[in-house]
């Protein structure tokens, strides 16, 4: 059995190729039926590791199930470092607006010293000391606030450029009085008189509070913040671009708080109240 499977592998045979029309011989190879097989192996295995490379060195790869594309991962990556910024924007932004509804609802904390314990604790540890204003200083002082006393912001070009404009015109009815924690004045006006920009600004509070009715404030520039409260309808949304003198609201006697028709007007600078009426005529 073994020799006639050795004589079937081994015998030899003759491939022949011939002209057609002359029977010219052109290629004649000697061949046995092992000689085909390991040709015939060794091709199927270089083609399979051709394949093989061409897969998994080229983009060809990319249109294979199971294999992921350069370019997606790229973008995940990219994807993924933007969601990180955003997730970080936005826990700002939440801080930011957490301090904007505390202003807004007036939880405003303040801390009161006692100056003379101060003193005496100071007068005890390095002995009497003399806080009395020189004369010279004196004059400082009064000179310094003569110039600051109507200067809401710090510097020249604010103060040359940047002009704030009376949301309505009316008499008003409660100044502004921190010590019972009323950081605005309230203006006496008709109901659905338009309220206007106190300056141009982007609106990034505009909804309804059962206390103070329809709310809406504005951030403009030089750390300045304008808030409006009471109104009975707005006309702008969070994110709106205002100009100075722009209706943004109608007045009104919404919320718990109010006693009539009126707007309760505020001015915030870098996160402290300032009395309106230092920088805004309201009278007609």
């Amino acid at each position: 059995m073994k020799k006639k499977i050795s004589k079937k592998l081994f015998h030899k045979y003759r491939l022949i190729i011939l002209n057609e029309d002359t029977f010219e011989e052109k290629l004649a190879f000697k061949l046995t039926r092992l000689n085909v097989f390991v040709l015939f192996s060794i091709s199927s295995i270089a083609l399979v590791g051709f394949t093989i490379l061409l897969i998994a060195f080229t983009p060809l790869r990319e249109y294979i199930p199971g294999y992921s594309s350069t370019a997606l991962k790229k973008q995940a990556v990219a994807l993924n470092f933007k969601t990180d910024s955003l997730q970080q924007i936005i826990t700002y932004n939440d801080q930011y607006y957490t301090s904007i509804r505390k202003v807004l609802k007036g939880e405003v904390s303040t801390v009161k010293f006692n100056r003379d314990s101060i003193i005496e604790a100071a007068n005890k540890e390095t002995g009497e000391i003399d806080l009395s204003a020189s004369k010279a200083d004196s004059i400082l002082r009064a000179k310094v606030d003569k110039e600051d006393k109507y200067n809401l912001f710090e510097t020249a070009k604010s103060k040359t450029n940047f002009v704030l404009f009376p949301p309505v015109n009316g008499e008003i009815s409660e100044q502004y009085n921190p010590e019972k924690k009323h950081y605005a004045v309230d203006i006496v006006v008709a109901k659905n008189t338009p309220i206007k920009a106190t300056a141009d600004g982007t609106v990034i509070f505009a909804e309804w509070t059962a206390e103070t009715g329809f709310v809406i404030l504005i951030e403009h520039s030089h750390g300045l913040l304008s808030v409006y409260k009471h109104n009975t309808t707005l006309t702008k949304t969070q994110g709106d671009l205002v100009k100075a003198g722009e209706v943004i609201a109608t007045s009104g006697n919404t919320g718990d708080l109010s006693t009539g028709p009126h707007l309760h007007f505020e001015l915030w600078s870098d996160g402290y109240s300032v009395n309106p009426t230092n920088f805004i005529d309201f009278k007609k």
